[in-house]
C-alpha cells in the first residue's frame, strides 16, 4: 500500500475517532440531561442546585418531594398523615433525645439537625417514629421556594429521607444519624402517607438533582436516588378525599429513565459498601 493509501486510512480513522467523541459529548451532555430535565409542571422553579447544605456549606441531603399549599394547609396535612413536628435544638431537647437513644423510649417530637437551602434553614421539620426510640425514624424538612406556583399557590420543596441509625459522622466526628442511602423509596412513603390521609388532590413530579448513584450528604452517609422531586398538591380545605389523586404524567424521557432505573439500584445495592454507609 503506497503513502497515499496509508495517508488516507489514517485521514479515515481519525475523522471516525473525532464523529465518536463528538457524539459521546452530544449524547451525555446535550441530549440525555435535555430528555431527563422536566419541569413543565412547575416552570417557576429555579434551575438548581436542588441539593441542601449543611451550615459549614458542605452538600447535604438532596430535595425530593414537595408540596402546594399555604402553610396552615402544609402544617395541617403533616398532622393528618400523621407527622408530628420536630422540636427546636435545644440543651433539652437534645438531652431527650440521647435519652430516647439509650433507654429506647419513645420520642415522637425528636429535634433534627439543621440544614441549608437558597441561604436559609429549614421552614419547617416533621418526623414520624419508627420503633421504641428516636434512633428510628422518618424525617422531612420543607423550604417554602415559591410565593406562587402554577396553581397559584405556595410551593414547597423539602428532603425526605430515613434515619436507620445512630452513630458518628464521617466527616466531623459529630454524634448524628445516619440514612437509608435509598432516597426514592422514602420519598414513596411521603407521599403515600399524605395520600393515604386523603388530602392530596394531584401528584407530579419535576427534575431535581438528577440521576445519582454514589452521592453522600452532610455526615458522609451515601444516598442513590433517580433525581426526580415528587409533588403533592393539597386539596384546599384538607377535607379528607377517598377519591385517588390526579396523577400528572411525566416527560417520555423522564418515563424512559424510570424503567431502567431499578436495574441500575438493585446493582448499587448489592455493592458490599452500600450497606456499610
Amino acid at each position: 500500500m503506497g503513502d497515499g493509501g496509508k495517508r488516507g486510512i489514517l485521514a479515515t480513522t481519525v475523522w471516525i475517532v473525532v464523529c465518536g467523541v463528538a457524539l459521546y459529548l452530544a449524547t451525555a451532555y446535550l441530549f440525555l440531561p435535555a430528555l431527563w430535565t422536566h419541569r413543565e409542571h412547575q416552570p417557576g422553579l429555579a434551575p438548581g442546585p436542588f441539593v441542601t447544605t449543611t451550615p459549614q456549606g458542605i452538600p447535604g441531603d438532596p430535595l425530593n418531594i414537595g408540596l402546594v399549599g399555604s402553610g396552615p394547609e402544609v402544617v395541617g396535612a403533616m398532622a393528618a398523615a400523621g407527622w408530628h413536628p420536630a422540636d427546636p435544638i435545644t440543651f433539652e431537647s437534645s438531652a431527650e433525645i440521647g435519652i430516647s437513644v439509650v433507654l429506647r423510649r419513645p420520642y415522637q417530637d425528636a429535634p433534627v439537625s439543621t440544614l441549608m437551602y437558597q441561604g436559609r434553614r429549614q421552614d419547617l421539620a416533621f418526623e414520624k417514629a419508627v420503633g421504641t426510640s428516636a434512633a428510628h425514624r422518618h424525617h422531612v424538612r420543607l423550604w417554602q421556594v415559591l410565593a406562587t406556583g402554577v396553581e397559584r399557590r405556595p410551593v414547597w420543596l423539602g428532603a425526605a429521607s430515613f434515619d436507620r441509625s445512630v452513630g458518628v459522622s464521617h466527616r466531623t466526628g459529630q454524634i448524628t444519624h445516619h440514612i437509608d442511602p435509598d432516597l426514592d423509596t422514602e420519598r414513596q412513603v411521603f407521599i403515600d402517607s399524605l395520600t393515604a390521609a386523603g388530602v392530596v388532590a394531584q401528584i407530579y413530579q419535576v427534575t431535581g438533582i438528577g440521576p445519582t448513584l454514589a452521592g453522600r450528604n452532610g455526615g458522609g452517609d451515601r444516598y442513590f436516588t433517580d433525581g426526580e422531586i415528587s409533588l403533592g398538591v393539597l386539596r384546599p380545605d384538607l377535607a379528607p378525599s377517598a377519591t385517588p389523586p390526579e396523577r400528572r404524567p411525566s416527560s417520555r424521557g423522564v418515563a424512559f429513565k424510570q424503567r431502567v432505573w431499578p436495574a441500575l439500584v438493585a446493582a448499587v445495592r448489592a455493592l458490599p459498601f452500600m450497606s456499610r454507609g
